[in-house]
């Protein structure tokens, strides 16, 4: 990438001169050096908390929920009354439990 010379700066400036005019270009001067610096200072920030983050350790991740309820609700079988039992013989079955197996 090419690099600007003393030959280069100096068509800059009298271009700039010759467009501004003498009296706006200290104002466009100051302006635009206010503007680097601001540039400048925003983008030390932001680099900054990126490393900043960087070193931090990473923050704990949340124990996961106990599995030993849903375990034993697996494991345990469901209660069956006689109530419930006898309603379950009464019900009608589906076809298939009803028509013999094909031979």
């Amino acid at each position: 990438m090419p690099s600007i010379g003393p030959a280069e700066l100096l068509v800059i400036l009298v271009i700039a001169l010759l467009v501004f005019g003498p009296r706006k270009l200290p104002e466009l001067g100051k302006s635009l050096g206010a503007g680097i610096r601001e540039f400048r200072r925003s983008t030390q920030g932001l680099k900054e908390e990126l490393e900043g983050s960087l070193r931090e350790p990473p923050a704990a991740a949340p124990a996961p929920a106990p599995t030993q309820t849903v375990v034993a609700q697996a494991v345990v079988p469901p209660v069956v009354t006689a109530e419930a039992a006898e309603a379950a013989e009464a019900a009608p079955r589906p076809a298939a439990d009803v028509l013999p197996p094909r031979s």
